[in-house]
C-alpha cells in the first residue's frame, strides 16, 4: 500500500464524538515513550503528523487521521508511565477501554513495544485485556535499530513465551520496526491493505 493522503480529522476524548464514517480504523497505543509518534510518522510519510516529544505521555486525546480517504489511523493515549495526575489517569483509561469496547470501526489495533526491553508486565497484562476482550490486534517491536538482531530475536521469543505461560494458544501476528531506518514499513501497511481488502470485498464497511 501506497499513503498518498493523510489528514488529520479530530482529536477527542469522547468515543461517541469519533467521526460517524464507517469505515475502518486501526488504533496504534503503547506504553508511554514507545515511539509511537515516530511510527505514525514513518508510516505515513510524514514528519509531524503526530506529535513527538521527548517527555512521555504527550499524547492525551483520541487523535483520528484520515489516511487515503477510505481508512482511519486512530492515536491512542500511552498506557502507564506518562507524568500525569491520577484523576487525568483514571480518565485515560476510561475513554480508552471505551474505544476498544464502543467503536465498531475499530478493525485492528497494535500495541507497540520497545523492543530493547524484555518482556514487561504491563504490557502482558494490556494485551491480556485485549485478548479476554476479544478485540483484534498485533504486536509492533518498535526501535529495532537500537539492538542486535539476536537480542531481537531473544526478546521476540521472550514475549511468546510469556504469552504462552499465560494461556495463549498462539502468538499475535507480529511486526519488528525501525522509524530510524524505516523497517517493518512495508509489513505493517501491508497487513492493513490485506484487512481492508477482506473489508470492502465483504461489504462489512
Amino acid at each position: 500500500m501506497k499513503i498518498n493522503t493523510a489528514e488529520f480529522v479530530i482529536s477527542n476524548s469522547d468515543v461517541s464524538k469519533c467521526p460517524k464514517d464507517f469505515l475502518p480504523e486501526y488504533a496504534f497505543i503503547g506504553r508511554s515513550n514507545v515511539g509511537k509518534s515516530s511510527l505514525i510518522n514513518m508510516l505515513t510519510n510524514h514528519k509531524s503528523l503526530a506529535k513527538t516529544s521527548g517527555k512521555p505521555g504527550k499524547t492525551q486525546l483520541i487523535n483520528h487521521f484520515l489516511i487515503n480517504k477510505n481508512w482511519f489511523l486512530v492515536d491512542l493515549p500511552g498506557y502507564g508511565y506518562a507524568k500525569v495526575s491520577k484523576k487525568t489517569k483514571s480518565v485515560f483509561q476510561q475513554f480508552i477501554t471505551d474505544y476498544f469496547e464502543k467503536r465498531e470501526q475499530l478493525a485492528c489495533a497494535f500495541v507497540l513495544i520497545d523492543i530493547r526491553h524484555e518482556a514487561q508486565a504491563i504490557d502482558i497484562e494490556f494485551m491480556s485485556y485485549m485478548g479476554e476482550s476479544e478485540i483484534p490486534f498485533c504486536i509492533i517491536f518498535t526501535k529495532a535499530d537500537k539492538i542486535s538482531k539476536v537480542k531481537i530475536d531473544s526478546h521476540v521469543a521472550a514475549y511468546k513465551k510469556q504469552m504462552y505461560a499465560n494461556h495463549w494458544a498462539e502468538m499475535p501476528p507480529y511486526f519488528v520496526t525501525s522509524s530510524t531506518e524505516g523497517t517493518g514499513k512495508e509489513e505493517v501497511l501491508s497487513y492493513i491493505d490485506e484487512v481492508n481488502q477482506e473489508i470492502f470485498n465483504n461489504n462489512g464497511f
